[in-house]
């Protein structure tokens, strides 16, 4: 077959549908919303949730959870979406073919969790063989595809950690160590923006005169990227929390505690730009706004209306104050009425897929979890925006590249710097690092 096929009409992004959108130019400021970005920002998007919906698909399966068929399908619209984006690039015949191996290797995950639930170590055992199977062909079909721009021993690297993630985060679920299970899921979920940074970079290089000769990789798109995982993983991690925490369900701490670290994590962002005393009123208001999710929680486990109402206005008044803080941060590069209408879709996402999932209609409980998924990644670019338009002189240009493209970095974690800047609103320098991705 040959994959060697022009782009097709229908783009990855309703970005690509305007023509002209910030055009390559070297001497243009740097921007993360090229076609270029939007592309990277899409499969950001969709590989990380495959993480997200498998691990916790994995988990509900072994515990023959009343919504698991419901997650499941959910994990099934992921990869719809992900197959359309694949037929978006090289057409429809090899869209079909990404979703053969796509759902097999997913099967071969479903397998594994039923052999583990019978204690079956030889269906175990198979169910690895054909995952060491998959990772070979579906290496070789991606790296045919992208004339050879994304190398097929690179990637089979890749998806080797994929599945030792996803494989040892579900052991160490089933042993009941449910610290391990979950700071692996974040592993997880992290380690697939190495696929889309890869793949995407991939693309653009192969037809860069579809995505206007922008880049997917640049310093500015590193930051949304950024900001794309962390956004993204507290939505993941908000949601699991609520439902284990209604469900008294024994991970509920272990759950959190990853989610606080997120929390640090979303705050040294904002101190590296920012410095130490926006860390920490950034720090304070987020950690706030988690607790009144969780009181949310227990006001709806002690059927008390009232506390459930005060949660929610509590909520509300986070919403105002944190939409001024971050627009007098940015110089009103974001919009302080836009963002509080941004969260208050945060806020009914999070509320709606819990109230769904108390009520039983885990159909409706898991279409908004996707939609909340989905929602974070716009904040994310709007912050982005705002700071690499407020310091444009520290996100210009290209960052220094690994040698490869997938599967972690060389003799480096997966690091990336913001330099504050003298004299901004608050004094300091922070680094910001990401969580270093375990191979």
């Amino acid at each position: 077959m040959n994959f060697k096929k022009a782009l097709v009409a229908v783009p990855l992004s309703l970005s690509l549908l305007v023509p002209g959108v910030a055009a390559a130019n070297n001497s243009e400021a740097p921007s993360v919303e090229t076609p270029a970005v939007e592309l990277r920002a899409d499969l950001d998007k969709l590989f990380s949730e495959h993480a997200y919906l498998a691990m916790t698909a994995m988990r509900k399966g072994a515990n023959g959870d009343e919504d698991y068929a419901q997650v499941a399908e959910a994990l099934n619209g992921n990869t719809d979406d992900l197959t359309a984006a694949i037929e978006s690039v090289y057409g429809e015949e090899a869209g079909n073919q990404f979703n053969e191996f796509w759902s097999n290797h997913i099967s071969y995950f479903v397998d594994y969790v039923k052999a583990s639930a019978n204690g079956d170590e030889d269906a175990k055992q198979a169910a690895l063989e054909e995952l060491q199977m998959y990772k070979q062909d579906f290496s070789t079909f991606i790296s045919e595809a992208t004339d050879g721009k994304v190398p097929a021993d690179v990637l089979a690297s890749g998806l080797q950690t994929h599945i030792e993630q996803l494989i040892s985060g579900f052991d160490a679920y089933m042993a009941e160590d449910y610290d391990k299970a979950y700071s692996t899921q974040s592993e997880a979920m992290e380690h697939l923006y190495m696929t889309s940074k890869a793949l995407s970079s991939a693309i653009v290089n192969q037809f860069p005169e579809k995505f206007n000769n922008t880049k997917a990789v640049t310093n500015a798109s590193n930051l949304r990227s950024d900001l794309n995982f962390l956004l993204s993983e507290h939505f993941a991690l908000a949601q699991q929390a609520m439902q284990n925490g209604i469900d008294g369900a024994p991970e509920f701490q272990a759950n959190v505690n990853v989610l606080n670290e997120n929390t640090e994590e979303l705050s040294a962002a904002i101190g590296s730009v920012y410095g130490d005393e926006a860390a920490a009123k950034f720090k304070e208001m987020w950690s706030n706004h988690i607790s009144y999710f969780v009181d949310y929680v227990n006001g709806t486990a002690n059927e008390d209306e009232a506390a459930k109402e005060e949660a929610l206005n509590e909520l509300n008044q986070y919403r105002q104050d944190f939409s001024q803080f971050i627009s007098s941060a940015t110089e009103t590069r974001v919009e302080a009425d836009a963002l509080a209408a941004g969260l208050q879709t945060h806020v009914d996402q999070l509320i709606g897929t819990f109230n769904s999932y108390v009520q039983g209609d885990y159909e409706a409980a898991w279409e908004t979890a996707r939609k909340g998924y989905g929602h974070m990644f716009t904040p994310a670019k709007l912050f982005s925006s705002a700071f690499v338009n407020q310091f444009p002189d520290k996100f210009a240009g290209m960052p220094e590249m690994p040698n490869t493209g997938l599967g972690g970095m060389n003799n480096t974690d997966s690091t990336w710097v913001l330099w504050a800047v003298p004299g901004l609103l608050f004094a300091g320098l922070a680094l910001f690092r990401r969580k270093s991705v375990t191979e």
